[in-house]
C-alpha cells in the first residue's frame, strides 16, 4: 500500500498511456512528449526519448494523419487491422517506461498489464468501429472518433490531475469491455467477412 501511494501518479499515467494507446497511439505519444518537454510530466529515463524533437514531430504527424483516416468508414478498420501490430507492444512498452525506474520486476508486470490493457481497448476499439460501419451514413462514425478522441485527451489529462479518480473510471471501462465483448467480436467478424469478401472479387 504504500508503494501505491506513492507512485499513484506514475501508475495512473502508466495505465493511461496503455489505454490511450489502444485508440490513438500516436496522439499519446505526442501528448506525453509535449508534457513531458515543458515539465508538467516528469518523464523516467527510458521515455526521455519521446521529447526529442525528431519523435515528436512524427508523432505529431502521424497523429494528424490518422485524425482524418479515423473518420473514413471502413478505412478507419483497415488502419485498425494494421495498426494491431504496433499499438500493443507499443502500449506495453509505454507502460513499462513510465514504471521503469521502479525496477525491473516492476516495469515488467506494468508490461505485461498494459500490453493486456492496450489489446482490450484496442480490440474493443476496432469491434466497436467495425459495428458502427455496418451504417450507412457516416456520421455515427465521425461522432464516435471523435469521441475517442476527447476520451484520450481527457483521460491523460485526468490521470495527472486526478489519479485515483482516472484509475476508478479505467476499471469502470475495464468491466464495460467485458459486459460488451459479445457486441465487440460480432463488430469484429463484420471486418473479416467485408475484407474477405473484397478479396474474393478481387
Amino acid at each position: 500500500m504504500q508503494w501505491l501511494s506513492q507512485h499513484l501518479p506514475e501508475l495512473a499515467m502508466s495505465a493511461a498511456m496503455a489505454w490511450g494507446a489502444g485508440l490513438r497511439l500516436y496522439l499519446v505519444v505526442f501528448v506525453v512528449g509535449m508534457l513531458g518537454k515543458f515539465g508538467y510530466v516528469p518523464l523516467p529515463e527510458s521515455l526521455k526519448l519521446l521529447a526529442n524533437p525528431l519523435v515528436l514531430g512524427a508523432a505529431g504527424f502521424m497523429a494528424f494523419i490518422e485524425f482524418f483516416a479515423d473518420k473514413i468508414p471502413w478505412l478507419d478498420s483497415a488502419w485498425d487491422a494494421v495498426h494491431t501490430f504496433l499499438r500493443i507492444p507499443a502500449g506495453a512498452a509505454l507502460a513499462a517506461g513510465m514504471l521503469g525506474d521502479s525496477g525491473e520486476g516492476v516495469a515488467m508486470a506494468a508490461a505485461i498489464i498494459g500490453g493486456t490493457l492496450t489489446a482490450g481497448t484496442h480490440f474493443g476499439k476496432a469491434g466497436t468501429r467495425a459495428a458502427v460501419n455496418t451504417s450507412p451514413e457516416p456520421f455515427t462514425n465521425i461522432g464516435v472518433s471523435l469521441a475517442e478522441d476527447t476520451m484520450v485527451a481527457g483521460g491523460l489529462a485526468l490521470a495527472m490531475s486526478n489519479p485515483l479518480i482516472f484509475l476508478a473510471l479505467l476499471l469502470v471501462f475495464v468491466v464495460a469491455l467485458v459486459v460488451l465483448l459479445r457486441f465487440i467480436i460480432k463488430g469484429l467478424n463484420a471486418v473479416v467477412r467485408r475484407f474477405s469478401t473484397r478479396a474474393a472479387t478481387a
